[in-house]
């Protein structure tokens, strides 16, 4: 079993919170070996300098929280931060955002045009049902989803991939190349292995999962969401 996942879901469920902040969720995607973006978690503004200095810029910074699960409409995320006096003012302003962070993510900035969803929540019929689907502003809008229930196969993952209406994104786009579909069917069965292995996990959300220059994907940002009926010792 997954040491520091473990932890940090049976430290959450021990002070009942029902999700994970970003930061969190996301050292449980890499334990699971799902590559997410480069980034450190700040609580001085010092801290914050010396995390975009080692990761070089541009950066994002996000207020992290996890009472915060809106960031972006709360204004809670900006982008493309070049400077130290920029990143001094931005982490004032994330710092006064309501309800307090935790601290405040310095985030590499991944390159690439093409974002996905990955996810699963529980039904009550089939179990965890694991999500695929285009990410970023069009998950909502164009509703182009593929389903499975977990576990499954590397077979059934790249079936998915298959399955979705604008299935040409994962060709080459754009003088980009095509999406490495080994590489997200893995993503697709560590994500399954989480549902199977972790039943206090409710829910789990990456998005954007970001198709990087290499046509590998990178979680840029994730939720976990557990149910804190269950007992924490059964993690």
């Amino acid at each position: 079993m997954p040491t520091t996942a473990s932890k940090i879901i049976q430290d959450t469920l021990a002070n009942r919170r029902h999700t994970l902040s970003e930061f969190e969720s996301k050292q449980v995607l890499a334990e699971f070996g799902i590559p997410v973006a480069t980034e450190v978690l700040a609580k001085t503004a010092r801290e914050a300098r010396e995390a975009a200095d080692q990761i070089v810029y541009p950066v994002a910074m996000k207020a992290c929280s996890p009472q915060l699960l809106h960031k972006t409409e709360s204004g809670g995320v900006v982008l493309n931060i070049t400077t130290q006096t920029d990143l001094q003012q931005t982490f004032e302003s994330l710092k006064a955002i309501a309800p307090p962070p935790d601290g405040i993510l310095v985030q590499a900035m991944v390159p690439g045009r093409r974002e996905l969803v990955v996810g699963f929540n529980r039904d009550a019929q089939f179990g965890p049902c694991v999500m695929l689907g285009l990410g970023g502003i069009f998950t909502e809008v164009l509703a182009d989803t593929a389903f499975r229930a977990a576990p499954f196969d590397r077979v059934e993952a790249l079936d998915m991939m298959a399955e979705l209406r604008s299935a040409r994104i994962f060709d080459a786009f754009r003088g980009e190349p095509p999406v490495d579909r080994e590489h997200l069917a893995e993503t697709l069965l560590a994500v399954a292995d989480i549902a199977v292995r972790f039943p206090q996990v409710s829910e789990l959300d990456i998005n954007p999962l970001l198709v990087n220059p290499e046509g590998r994907c990178v979680a840029v940002d994730a939720l976990i969401v557990l149910d804190t009926g269950l007992k924490a010792e059964g993690v």
